[in-house]
């Protein structure tokens, strides 16, 4: 069993790697990575030796690239894409998440129908296509697509493209659509990461929209479980959404004085920032029931899991530190307008 897992040395796909190496003793896994701002090799250095491990960096916009690697492969999972809603609405940024979310997907997929039309391909998608779901909605896989940033857009881009594959090639394709991820290695410019470490070092956690919003938050952990199901049981041309449907759901202030209360800080630390961003929506939500179906469900409730994965940031400091410097403090600084996170 070879599998190609694009973006492996990203947040999800470092720790879907690490995973397969624990539950798929067979498996021989070929990560190409193009180390973008978030792709950290730190992510998988506790598996870097490992035998069964091959690093390769490439861009999965390389044809040339993509096929040294996947006409080997067995299952091909494609976690490679530009994912930050707020760098996609900079027109700076913007095409670059056209770009690679969208022709990087047509490429794997052309070199799949090109060198290992047998094998099984995954593109890892989020929830975000759904758009702005009002409550109390829960849109299942058959609902109208209505992506509101360049990003979710873009990812839905990709997600028609591996279907169309499926349909005018008769290509083996499974589409998974999954809520806001969180645990660890994830980059600190996502909303629980942040929080985190800011809380951690004593600095401000700058709060959206008076914490009105509301994401359905499911352990990363949880996520991969599910991946690997739908590789293992999935059926061939279906979207699966994958979600850990808090009940009741936790708008992100009430998320925001969770974390504070795990990290032992006060909620005088929370820094109301005015202002709707661009692209964002109120509320996520998504009907699951049709990979429960296949026997996954979230294993880590929200407190839980908030509770582990300050405890993993607050014991691996040597991972964080040295990220909040350089490319991502010059962020920072410009989206927040302050010199925290320093």
């Amino acid at each position: 069993m070879k599998v190609l897992v694009t973006g492996g040395c990203g947040f999800i796909g470092s720790n879907f790697i690490r995973l397969l190496l624990s539950e798929q003793p067979e498996a021989q896994i070929m990560n190409l990575d193009l180390l973008t701002y978030a792709g950290n090799p730190a992510n998988l250095a506790d598996v870097a030796e490992s035998a069964r491990y091959q690093f390769s960096r490439g861009d999965i916009r390389d044809p040339k690239a993509v096929a040294r690697l996947i006409e080997e492969a067995d299952w091909i999972v494609n976690f490679a894409a530009e994912t930050h809603v707020d760098r996609s609405t900079s027109s700076e940024r913007a095409g670059e998440f056209i770009d690679t979310n969208v022709y990087g997907t047509y490429v794997m997929l052309e070199a799949m129908r090109e060198h290992c039309a047998g094998a099984r391909f995954l593109q890892v998608g989020t929830d975000e296509v759904y758009g702005d779901v009002a409550y109390p909605g829960f849109p299942d896989e058959t609902t109208l697509l209505a992506p509101s940033s360049p990003y979710s857009a873009a990812k839905a881009g990709a997600d028609h493209l591996a279907l169309a594959f499926y349909r005018t090639h008769g290509l083996d394709v499974i589409v998974s659509r999954c809520t806001n991820n969180y645990g660890p290695y994830q980059f600190p410019e996502k909303m629980i990461p942040l929080f985190v470490i800011n809380a951690l070092s004593d600095e401000a956690l700058p709060l959206y929209d008076g914490g009105t919003q509301v994401r359905d938050w499911l352990r990363v952990e949880d996520h991969c479980r599910a991946l690997l199901l739908l590789l293992q049981r999935g059926e061939s041309g279906q979207v699966y959404n994958v979600g850990a449907n808090q009940d009741p759901e936790v708008p992100n202030k009430e998320l925001t004085e969770m974390i504070l209360r795990c990290c032992g800080k006060p909620d005088s630390l929370i820094r109301p920032v005015e202002g709707l961003r661009p692209g964002h929506d109120q509320r996520y939500a998504v009907d699951t029931a049709k990979i429960r179906a296949l026997g996954w469900s979230p294993q880590a409730d929200l407190q839980e899991g908030v509770a582990r994965t300050v405890a993993w940031y607050d014991e691996n400091r040597d991972w964080w530190e040295p990220i909040r410097s350089g490319e991502y403090l010059d962020y920072y600084r410009k989206h927040y307008g302050q010199d925290s996170a320093n």
